[in-house]
């Protein structure tokens, strides 16, 4: 069976790409042990998500493999890649990208940041997305202000040309109000697409069950349809 791959983005960093990513990881896990997944951090500035999947999931991957591009500043990229003195080869990701996707049955690729966010001074994460062809997810968080975060992202990533499937809805925060601060209805009319599920709150982002557990709110899960 062929590879498939999801790019998980989000409107903005701290959105919860990182959880989202490691509750899917977690529901494969114990849902569906046969497919072999591999999480892909293509750039990462600072300590933080490679050590985090590394210790919280059961991934038979090495740090290198999850993060081919380590820079030690947490800044934007080509801040942090300038002031190391470190060129971020954008071969060099898009090679280790295809290695994974040789290797395993589905490919989780985490962007740094938002879709705006910068990999290189001239080539961003939307820039990636649409170079690679890979399905994305746009992470929200459900605070106010999301929604039109939400309208401004949806529509600057269907002008792109990006293959923007849907939003995740993310309860980062155990008093989130999904109704009064990100209602569904609203959301998928504004953005033009379908709002694919929303991830509860989890009380130990570092514990595997809550992690799964939480991943099955999510209406998209298992990806083999959504990413066909």
């Amino acid at each position: 069976m062929p590879c498939q791959s999801c790019l998980i983005t989000g409107t903005d960093t701290g959105v919860g790409k990182t959880i989202l990513t490691a509750a899917i990881v977690s529901y494969y896990a114990h849902y569906f042990p046969e497919c072999r997944v591999a999480v892909y951090k293509p750039v990462q500035a600072g300590v933080g998500d490679r050590e985090y999947y590394q210790q919280v999931l059961s991934l038979s991957q090495t740090l290198a493999e999850i993060n081919p591009i380590y820079l030690a500043t947490p800044l934007a990229p080509p801040l942090s890649a300038d002031r190391e003195g470190i060129t971020i080869d954008l071969h060099h990701l898009w090679d280790s990208y295809e290695k994974l996707r040789q290797n395993y049955d589905l490919v989780l690729v985490e962007s740094a940041g938002g879709l705006g966010s910068p990999i290189t001074w001239a080539y961003t994460v939307a820039d990636m997305a649409k170079d690679w062809r890979i399905p994305t997810l746009l992470v929200v968080p459900v605070v106010l202000g999301c929604i039109s975060q939400s309208v401004v992202y949806s529509h600057f990533a269907q002008g792109r040309g990006i293959d923007l499937r849907g939003l995740v809805l993310n309860c980062s925060r155990p008093d989130s109000v999904l109704d009064d601060v990100a209602p569904i209805p609203l959301l998928e009319k504004l953005c033009h697409l379908p709002v694919l599920g929303t991830l509860p709150f989890i009380a130990n982002c570092h514990d595997q069950q809550q992690l799964s557990a939480a991943a099955q709110a999510l209406k998209f899960l298992p990806l083999s349809k959504l990413l066909a």
